[in-house]
């Protein structure tokens, strides 16, 4: 007799990975809340998955805010896995598109309707020359992509710390911080603050969902995004077959820079009193997009969903205060169900391996 057990799609491997991390971490913060006050951890714990909706449509307005950046990041690092490359410098090309809007944002409000789209397209400007510089040294100089972007994650940390505030049109010295941007170059509500009343959500979400499909379409129907992923799979291979390995590398890496440059854009242009702050401590957006791609397994529709679900749960833990929990746990929480998103990939590993065993039994019966 044949044996008709559950049969596990290899489409499914991902979403049951990425399921499993869920669940792991969110068991391991509740175990963190039963440590840290007993009495309070099951409502702690209710309040992590539900408290982002307790105030209605603003709580929801603030999910889809705080997911903006995020998407945007995730979807930096999501690509440049697909095309073979390892991003870890969002974060310095967040700084750098963060630098751009605020400086035409602060310069440049005499352009009045554009002003925000000309900023935000400036922030994309920037964070794209930013990741090009690891992508060019990839490409013709073999260097680590890695080890570079890095590096390029602390010049950027110092280089706006000391252009901000070394500027006189820039820096608020009472305050150790940028000038609050003028109006015209926030980002518009684009209806958004009549469904969400009193949250900082603003179209910025809808030109996220807009880049994640973009990038979806780039790397499944266009043959542009088929060289990248081939060049990812095989750079040797790919140069054999006749495409220019080291365009493409430049190319990956500066579309993920845009995408991580506009994601700073979109945060300091929403109007929601955001502003650089002249300290040494780089911005947890760039990371945070590491973990999203991971969880969503760099597939632009699944990091759309990981980075609600991430918005979700932060913005749900602010209100943990409530029951007696210091803000350090909330953000160990979290930190804990990031974290357990990376091994999303090796329970995929997991679930291949079961899955090809099974299929060799089968076959010697």
């Amino acid at each position: 007799m044949k044996n008709k057990g559950i049969k596990i799609k290899k489409s499914d491997f991902g979403f049951l990975s990425s399921l499993f991390a869920v669940f792991v971490g969110l068991l391991f913060g509740f175990i963190i809340l039963l440590c840290s006050n007993a009495s309070q951890a099951v409502p702690g714990f209710l309040t992590i998955l539900t408290g982002a909706l307790t105030h209605g449509n603003k709580g929801a307005g603030q999910v889809f805010y705080y997911a903006t950046p995020i998407i945007l990041t995730g979807l930096s690092v999501g690509f440049a896995f697909k095309t073979g490359l390892f991003n870890i410098g969002a974060t310095g090309q967040f700084i750098a598109g963060s630098f751009a809007a605020v400086v035409v944002g602060l310069t440049l409000p005499s352009l009045g309707a554009v002003h925000w789209t000309v900023a935000l397209l400036a922030s994309a400007a920037a964070g794209a020359v930013w990741g090009a510089v690891p992508g060019i040294l990839k490409a013709f100089f073999n260097v680590n992509e890695v080890i570079s972007s890095i590096m390029m994650n602390y010049i950027g940390l110092y280089a706006v710390n000391f252009t901000v505030k070394g500027s006189k049109t820039l820096f608020d010295s009472l305050r150790n911080q940028s000038l609050p941007l003028p109006e015209s170059s926030h980002i518009p509500k684009m209806g958004l603050n009549l469904l969400f009343p009193d949250s900082s959500v603003n179209g910025g979400i809808f030109i996220a969902v807009l880049a994640a499909l973009v990038i979806y379409i780039i790397l499944n129907k266009t043959t542009f995004g088929f060289e990248l992923k081939a060049v990812g799979f095989n750079r040797n291979a790919s140069k054999y077959a006749g495409i220019n390995e080291k365009k493409s590398i430049i190319l990956s890496m500066v579309i993920a820079g845009a995408l991580a440059g506009m994601a700073g854009g979109l945060l300091y242009l929403a109007g929601s009193g955001k502003h650089i702050e002249v300290v040494d401590v780089l911005p947890a957006e760039g990371f945070t997009g590491i973990s999203v791609a991971l969880l969503g397994l760099s597939n632009p529709l699944g990091i759309v969903l990981a980075g609600l679900f991430i918005a979700h749960i932060t913005s749900g833990g602010f209100y943990l205060q409530l029951f007696e929990f210091s803000t350090e746990i909330i953000d160990i929480i979290v930190a804990v169900i990031i974290y357990f998103s990376a091994f999303s990939l090796i329970i995929r590993l997991l679930f291949s391996k079961i899955s090809k065993g099974r299929g060799e039994v089968k076959n010697h019966e």
